[in-house]
C-alpha cells in the first residue's frame, strides 16, 4: 500500500503537466532568483544552543485524514522464532508527521525521490496564530499574519520553511477533535489561506510551508488551492508538524529526512530544529 494515495487530499480530477498556477508562480520564483537554495550561512545549524523534536511517533491510531486511513502494523517475525525482531506495516505515504511533494498534486510533479537534499534544510520562520485558531477553528494564516511577523522579527528569508503554529497539536489525541468534524462531515482545522501561500512565493521565495494540523489547506476547503499554489510552484508542505511551541519564531532551522520512497508522492520524515 506504500505509495498508494487515497486521501481526500488527493485530487478528483488530473491536472495539467504545467498547471498556470505552476507557470505563474515558477516563472516569478525564477524572474526573482528565488529558486535558488538557501544560502550556507541561512542554512547552517546552530549547535548548542536548542533543538527540537517536530515528529510524531508514527503509530496506528493517529488521527488519518479520514476514518479507516489508519495504518496497520504487525510482528513479521520475532527474536523467538529467528533471533531478530521486525514489524511488517501496511501504511499510506501521507499519514503521520509527512511531506506532501509536488507530484502528489500535479501531474508530471517532482516525487519524494527528486526532493533535493538542500531543500530538506531551510531558515525556519513560525507564524503564530494560536490566539485566533482557539476562537476559530476556520482561522488561516494571511498576508496580514506574515507583515505583522517582519515587522516585529525579520523579512522573511528566500528559501525558508514558513511554519503555522496555532496549538492544534493539543488535540492530537483524540481523532475526531483533531480533524474538527462537524455534523455535516465537514472538517474544521486552520491552515494556510491561499493569498498567503501565492505571496510568500512570489515576494519572498520560500522553500516550504508546514502546519501542526492534517492539511496545509484549512480543513474546510473543498478545493485544496493552497495545496494547487504550492505544488504547483514545485514546492513541497509538511503536515502534522509537532511541537511548534518550543521553536523561537525566527532563527531556528529545520531539516526534513523525508523517507525516498520509490515513486513517492510524499512520506513520512523525521523533522527537527536546530537553533
Amino acid at each position: 500500500m506504500v505509495g498508494m494515495c487515497t486521501t481526500p487530499e488527493c485530487p478528483r480530477q488530473t491536472t495539467p503537466a504545467v498547471s498556470r498556477r505552476a507557470a505563474l508562480f515558477g516563472g516569478a520564483l525564477v524572474a526573482a532568483g528565488a529558486v535558488l537554495a538557501p544560502s550556507a550561512a541561512q542554512a547552517s545549524p546552530r549547535h548548542g544552543r536548542g533543538l527540537a523534536d517536530l515528529t510524531y511517533p508514527l503509530t496506528t491510531t493517529f488521527p488519518a485524514f479520514t476514518p479507516g486511513e489508519e495504518p496497520a502494523r504487525r510482528t513479521f517475525v520475532s527474536i523467538p522464532e529467528a533471533g531478530y525482531y521486525m514489524q511488517e506495516w501496511r501504511i499510506l505515504e501521507h499519514y503521520g508527521t509527512h511531506v506532501d511533494a509536488p507530484g502528489h498534486f500535479i501531474e508530471g510533479g517532482r516525487l519524494s525521490t527528486e526532493i533535493r537534499i538542500d531543500e530538506l534544510v531551510a531558515p525556519a520562520v513560525v507564524i503564530d496564530i494560536a490566539r485566533r485558531a482557539a476562537r476559530d477553528p476556520d482561522a488561516t494564516v494571511t498576508v496580514d499574519d506574515l507583515l505583522a511577523y517582519e515587522r516585529r522579527y525579520e523579512r522573511i528569508p528566500r528559501g525558508a520553511a514558513v511554519l503555522m503554529y496555532s496549538g492544534w497539536g493539543a488535540k492530537v489525541g483524540d481523532p475526531d477533535a483533531y480533524r474538527g468534524t462537524d455534523a455535516a462531515g465537514t472538517l474544521h482545522f486552520p491552515g494556510f489561506s491561499v493569498d498567503a501561500c501565492e505571496w510568500l512565493l512570489r515576494r519572498r521565495g520560500i522553500g516550504s510551508l508546514g502546519v501542526d494540523t492534517l492539511s496545509i489547506d484549512p480543513g474546510i476547503s473543498a478545493t485544496f488551492d493552497t495545496h494547487l499554489a504550492l505544488l504547483g510552484a514545485d514546492r513541497y508542505g509538511v503536515e502534522n508538524v509537532a511541537n511548534l511551541r518550543r521553536l523561537p519564531r525566527h532563527g531556528a532551522t529545520v531539516t526534513c529526512g523525508l523517507i525516498p520512497y520509490e515513486g513517492g508522492s510524499g512520506g513520512q520524515a523525521r523533522v527537527f530544529a536546530t537553533w
